[in-house]
């Protein structure tokens, strides 16, 4: 039977960070029942649509979902339970912030079935977090990653941020250092950027912030690749490091290409050759799944005419390979390319020959049998490499009202 990962965006934030692009609100908790109610609505209209896939994995992220009451986190599960064929085995993860109040929710997070959390720390120092707008002190994140333990998380996950305004290495060794010395089992490690439209955009571009500097942070991530390496922590993508057997098996379905199902405002979806996005604004999106609205099935599996659905595109066979290709190339043991020629035709894995045998004879790919794959280099300088295989976009279809042409 084929399966999907499920994605469940909750948008709502107490603050929004300087440096945060995501679909997140303040100042909207008002909206999280009858949000909560359309995000029900949405998962009852998809249900026909995957009757014949397995749900392998849950993720609410946002935002920031533990802001939303639990019995409504146990609301959206029992639908999903119900509705869909969620494996036995499913990994089920919220996000959440390591605020006091957020921590004091875990227990009851633990006993409606969410089996890994993903804690926001992003620095254990108080004047990063100060400088990165952060709500929560270096105190209340490890915390929290206690607290998480301590409601019986078997698989704790924390985000950390590198390359802050004014981070040098030793600071973000000790990040580190504090980070593993935490009962977690995953830690994924991000460098700072600079989204456009973001008020820490406005500061870089008028001079009050120091833009990133590209050699630091390639040396950060050089130092959190060895000392987490160092505590027994694998790196099995990027931006991702795990004790064996607790790699985030919802994020491996983005890399490998695989179908995935997104509800919620902004949310993002992959299925039946088709890329497709919700309403991004929260009150749009809720006014729309309360309209008495019926899904219409365009295509065979391609339910296209909800409400909600505000993009849609259709992935021509060139693009799927060449997003197969270079979200592979993201994990740390690379792409099997008989499985590929397998998947999508040799002709699909010829086009990119000589973008192969350039890069590897600059030291940025190496060849293991049927594999490919960044070597450490390669990985350091990712989205240079990671950009020659990425097809342009075609041209986008939009569809807001009615059926597309």
């Amino acid at each position: 039977m084929p399966s999907i990962a499920l994605y469940v965006h909750l948008p709502f934030c107490e603050h929004r960070c300087s440096y945060c692009d995501f679909n997140a609100f303040a100042g909207l908790d008002h909206l999280i029942g009858p949000y909560v109610r359309a995000l029900r609505t949405e998962l009852a209209l998809w249900a026909p649509h995957f009757a014949g896939f397995r749900v392998r994995s849950v993720y609410f992220g946002g935002g920031t979902p533990s802001r939303v009451p639990p019995e409504l986190i146990g609301d959206i599960l029992a639908d999903v339970r119900e509705e869909y064929r969620l494996a036995r085995n499913a990994e089920i993860t919220t996000e959440a912030n390591p605020s006091s109040a957020e921590a004091a929710r875990f227990h009851e997070l633990r006993r409606l079935g969410i089996t890994r959390i993903s804690i926001g720390a992003q620095s254990f120092h108080d004047d990063e977090l100060h400088v990165l707008e952060r709500t929560h002190s270096a105190a209340e994140a490890e915390a929290a990653v206690r607290a998480a333990a301590d409601a019986g998380f078997a698989n704790v996950s924390v985000d950390l941020m590198f390359g802050l305004p004014g981070q040098d290495l030793q600071r973000w060794r000790e990040n580190l250092e504090r980070a593993l010395s935490l009962p977690i089992a995953h830690l994924s490690c991000y460098a700072l950027t600079v989204e456009e439209a973001t008020p820490l955009a406005a500061r870089v571009r008028s001079g009050r912030v120091a833009p990133p500097d590209d050699d630091l942070q390639a040396e950060m991530w050089d130092e959190a690749d060895h000392v987490a390496g160092s505590a027994g922590l694998r790196r099995y993508e990027i931006s991702n490091w795990a004790r064996p057997g607790h790699e985030c098996r919802h994020n491996l379905v983005y890399w490998r290409a695989e179908p995935y199902l997104g509800v919620g405002a902004g949310a993002h979806g992959y299925a039946f050759g088709v890329r497709f996005a919700d309403e991004p604004s929260p009150q749009r999106y809720i006014a729309a799944l309360a309209a008495d609205h019926r899904a219409e099935r365009l295509a065979p599996g391609l339910p296209l005419a909800m409400p909600q659905v505000a993009r849609w595109e259709r992935q021509p066979p060139d693009r799927e390979a060449a997003d197969a290709l270079w979200l592979g190339l993201r994990r740390a043991r690379g792409v099997d390319t008989h499985e590929y020629a397998r998947r999508f035709g040799r002709a699909a894995l010829a086009r990119f020959v000589e973008d192969f045998a350039e890069c590897e004879a600059l030291g940025l790919l190496a060849r293991e049998g049927c594999w490919i794959r960044l070597t450490r280099r390669g990985t350091l300088l990712a989205n240079e490499v990671l950009s020659r295989f990425v097809a342009p976009d075609p041209e986008p279809r939009a569809r807001l009202q009615g059926s597309p042409a």
